[in-house]
């Protein structure tokens, strides 16, 4: 899963009832985050249910300024994994791997877009406490059509002793597949603003169930397993530490709390228990590796020739690249070029668009339940796929390179840090905003050694897959038509584009055009699979209990009833009220109804 990294699968699965903050139990009063906002924040109505009286701040609850970007910088570092790898993968098809100066502005566009994108819907789109970020789902057919024949990158490009980043051929290389890219990812991203706007979505979702999401997840994930080998076998004693840590902190050291120094009135200097290895497993993963390949690097354990084995595990291979970036650096549209339009990406991208789709869904529920708010009703889930159809415009403008979709494993962390406040994800897309013009944060994270992003990726995809996977115990796996439709999928997206990258010359019509759909769609692994899952689980005889639509479609949601459905989920500002008062205004599907408009209000902490 948006998507997508690490944690996600984890964080919504473990430990969701315990506190990331256990004060320690020493005579002296305890200052706790409830007590905290107690003090500087709203006071939750008596009313309220047990479980939502677990959260230290709800949806609509405001933390101090200073907890908001405490909070808001941790849900950024949360989603920093996966955010980073989106780039770094894609640097080698578009013919970057030795241009690490591009790979940091393109890193840094990713950061500022998503923050823009993380603004919108948290203001404008769903209203819940949400990140936005790049998804995995637009990479599978973002590499199919980066393999077609024309833009396959040159030989000489592969050789860093051959690369002049400066050239203007060099440039042109690239910047005409990120053009076609960005062209493909716009064109793609009106028809999820139409699905969104229009209210279609609920139509899909009557026909899209967990046989299908399963197939399609899991395919995003199972066709990478070369790259991340190819990247861990650059140095597979760093890549296998990188993900050994990784695994250790996110398994074994969850549950293990580290004592940290703080301080406040009441208790003056004290200790506090946090789970940081359960928050940052990815983060601390790469950084204990990353400053072991650079010891090793001063001493020289690393071959220093760039033809031996190990070379590239090397910190100095990118070093300069930290010296090259400018300290500020402001992305706007258009900065690669005049996007460029194919029938071949269009169609490939739109199968991420779709997968991407029904997971934010799946993500908005949950993210409801964890952060105390009523489960979204239909206009909230139309706007928030609308906002991210405009998201996805928005980084094609920009040239990210991918699209923008709910980030998982910040819905997770919800669940960790008992914090639900959308104000603390403002905070965050505002961090991001300023890392992306802040560039020399983007050239840091391009250093990053081969091999220590190989570990992370061995790890990544196949959480990745698993989670795909996970969505089928909502399905009955003792009927034989589901195991069956399920098998079938999965394999026919693996078989199917293996033999046609082999056999192209087979398929090929006399149509370019055509000839370039045909060839994207079906070296595509999750539109394959997630084909086949649709077509059969829709006409394979088996009741709904079977198929898993009921569980799918059930939402839980009810213990956070005593919060109006308008206070959450209606416009910011007063907009609803000074905007959507017309009678007709009823039929439009993303316009809350009169009576879910929530409350006037003149605070504008509060109308956010």
């Amino acid at each position: 899963h948006s998507s997508r990294a690490l944690i996600a699968h984890m964080h919504r699965t473990q430990d969701r009832q315990q506190d990331w903050t256990q004060i320690d139990t020493s005579p002296a009063p305890e200052v706790t985050a409830n007590s905290l906002k107690d003090q500087n924040a709203k006071e939750v109505p008596a009313k309220s249910s047990s479980k939502r009286n677990q959260l230290a701040y709800t949806v609509t609850d405001v933390p101090p300024w200073y907890l908001c970007i405490l909070l808001g910088a941790q849900h950024y570092l949360t989603a920093l994994g996966g955010i980073v790898a989106i780039p770094l993968i894609l640097s080698k098809e578009l013919c970057l791997q030795h241009d690490p100066l591009t790979q940091s502005h393109l890193i840094s566009t990713i950061f500022f877009v998503s923050g823009i994108c993380t603004l919108l819907q948290v203001t404008f789109g769903v209203r819940l406490p949400i990140l936005q970020g790049g998804t995995f789902a637009f990479l599978t057919p973002t590499l199919s059509m980066l393999s077609l024949p024309m833009w396959k990158c040159p030989e000489w490009t592969q050789n860093a002793s051959l690369v002049n980043a400066t050239s203007p051929e060099f440039i042109e290389v690239w910047q005409s597949r990120i053009r076609e890219l960005q062209g493909a990812i716009m064109v793609a991203s009106c028809f999820q603003i139409v699905v969104g706007f229009t209210g279609l979505i609920g139509f899909l979702m009557r026909y899209i169930g967990p046989l299908t999401i399963a197939p399609t997840i899991t395919l995003i994930a199972l066709p990478l397993f070369e790259t991340a080998g190819n990247d861990a076998g650059v140095h597979w004693g760093i890549s296998v530490l990188t993900a050994f840590l990784i695994i250790l902190f996110s398994q074994y050291l969850r549950n293990v709390p580290v004592p940290m120094l703080t301080y406040s009135k009441a208790k003056k200097c004290h200790f506090i228990k946090i789970h940081l290895f359960q928050i940052f497993p990815v983060l601390f993963g790469i950084s204990i590796s990353w400053i072991l390949c650079y010891v090793l690097t001063v001493y020289d354990a690393f071959p220093s020739d760039p033809q031996r084995y190990g070379h590239r595990a090397r910190t100095d291979v990118k070093g300069e690249v930290v010296y090259q970036a400018p300290w500020f650096r402001f992305p706007y549209p258009g900065q690669w070029g005049i996007p460029t339009i194919s029938l071949a990406g269009v169609f490939g991208i739109l199968a991420g668009v779709i997968s991407s789709m029904v997971e934010s869904v799946g993500d908005y529920h949950a993210c409801a339940r964890l952060s105390g708010a009523p489960p979204p009703p239909k206009h909230a889930i139309n706007r928030g796929i609308g906002i991210e159809g405009i998201g996805c415009l928005l980084a094609g403008a920009w040239g990210t390179g991918n699209g923008t979709t709910s980030y998982s494993e910040n819905v997770g962390a919800l669940g960790i840090t008992k914090v639900g406040s959308r104000m603390v994800i403002i905070a965050a897309g505002v961090l991001m905003i300023l890392a992306g013009i802040f560039s020399k944060i983007g050239a840091i994270f391009a250093t990053i050694p081969t091999p220590v992003i190989g570990g992370m990726f061995l790890v990544m995809f196949g959480i990745i897959a698993a989670v795909g996977i996970s969505n089928l115990q909502f399905a009955d796996m003792n009927s034989s038509r589901n195991i069956f439709i399920t098998g079938f999928s999965i394999f026919s997206g693996l078989a199917i584009p293996s033999w046609v990258q082999k056999n192209s010359e087979h398929l090929e019509t006399g149509i370019t055009q055509l000839d370039q759909v045909i060839l994207v769609l079906l070296t595509t692994g999750m539109f394959v699979g997630g084909f086949f899952g649709f077509l059969l689980d829709n006409t394979i005889p088996g009741t709904k209990e079977e198929r898993g639509l009921l569980a799918w479609k059930k939402v839980s949601g009810d213990e956070f009833d005593d919060i109006l459905e308008g206070e959450v989920y209606s416009f910011p500002f007063g907009i609803g009220h000074k905007c959507c008062t017309g009678s007709w205004l009823h039929y439009l599907p993303f316009c809350p109804t009169s009576t879910s408009r929530g409350p006037q209000t003149q605070d504008p902490c509060t109308a956010l």
